[in-house]
């Protein structure tokens, strides 16, 4: 069986959108027979600006903050170097300590071990704004509370509106953010690829992923191109976040793995993806 897996996606012309682990994603494309076509659409720039953070953490100390939400790991660690010129990881944490911990998966989770630190609440898979709002809503009651989040690059206005509605009153702790590569060539060829039927499959594999392609269509001149162009592409999202962002757009994942993870993606899209492309092909056929 496993044989038949690791040549079931040969021939097969196939973006994906990593960046950061961009190498090892081709890698597994190739492991499974498929051509890589790797398109980086993000990189993460740290926010110049510390002011923030360090205000943050003095308010933290202060009192100010009932809960913090921490929604990954690279931006705990983030916060931590932010920091770093006046705040000790001691102090960091003797701070964070003050107040409840909520943290989306297990990033985060081994971020705060880091500092030795054990998160009070912890979200279970698959990590996504409406599981924060579950586990809170069955272990914690956060009228009135203050709560922090730290954010991941982009604002998560439904988990915000989830909390305010819950009377919580809610501060956006943005302690990095996305930006687009310095070159955005093979983005913007990937794209023209995609629109000119030279793609098969497409791998998403980060909410800010989607924003970032269409960003570009548009600039392009391309996205109602490329939107349509997708009815003969199969999309495989890593998760719930990602097909939420496909949504935004129109697009529908055609894939999504049991759990969120790039090994889990690719091992699902070995076994259904032909299958799942030729049936999206021939629906769009008849």
């Amino acid at each position: 069986m496993e044989v038949i897996l690791k040549s079931s996606l040969k021939g097969l012309r196939i973006v994906s959108f990593e960046s950061r682990r961009a190498a090892e994603m081709a890698e597994l494309i190739r492991n499974y027979g498929g051509e890589p076509l790797i398109a980086p659409s993000m990189r993460e720039i740290p926010l110049g600006e510390n002011s923030a953070a360090i205000d943050f953490i003095g308010q933290l100390e202060a009192g100010k903050f009932d809960v913090l939400i921490l929604l990954t790991g690279v931006g705990t660690r983030t916060l931590v170097a932010a920091v770093a010129s006046q705040y000790s990881r001691e102090r960091v944490a003797a701070a964070l300590q003050q107040v409840t911990l909520v943290a989306r998966g297990p990033k985060p989770v081994a971020a705060l071990k880091e500092l030795g630190l054990t998160p009070n609440i912890s979200v279970p898979e698959p990590n996504t704004w409406r599981d924060i709002l579950s586990e809170l809503d069955s272990k914690a009651d956060i009228r009135s509370r203050r709560i922090a989040v730290q954010e991941y690059g982009i604002t998560n206005r439904e988990l915000t509106a989830g909390l305010e509605a819950r009377g919580a009153k809610v501060v956006r702790v943005p302690v990095y953010r996305w930006a687009l590569p310095e070159d955005t060539a093979p983005l913007r060829a990937a794209i023209r690829r995609i629109v000119d039927r030279q793609v098969d499959m497409a791998l998403f594999t980060n909410a800010t992923q989607v924003d970032h392609m269409f960003h570009v269509a548009v600039e392009e001149k391309l996205d109602l191109s490329l939107g349509q162009a997708f009815s003969r592409v199969l999309i495989a999202s890593i998760g719930p976040v990602c097909s939420e962002a496909l949504e935004h757009f129109g697009l529908k994942a055609d894939l999504e793995p049991e759990h969120p993870k790039m090994g889990h993606l690719m091992a699902a899209l070995g076994r259904h993806g032909r299958e799942l492309l030729e049936a999206k092909r021939g629906a769009r056929k008849s």
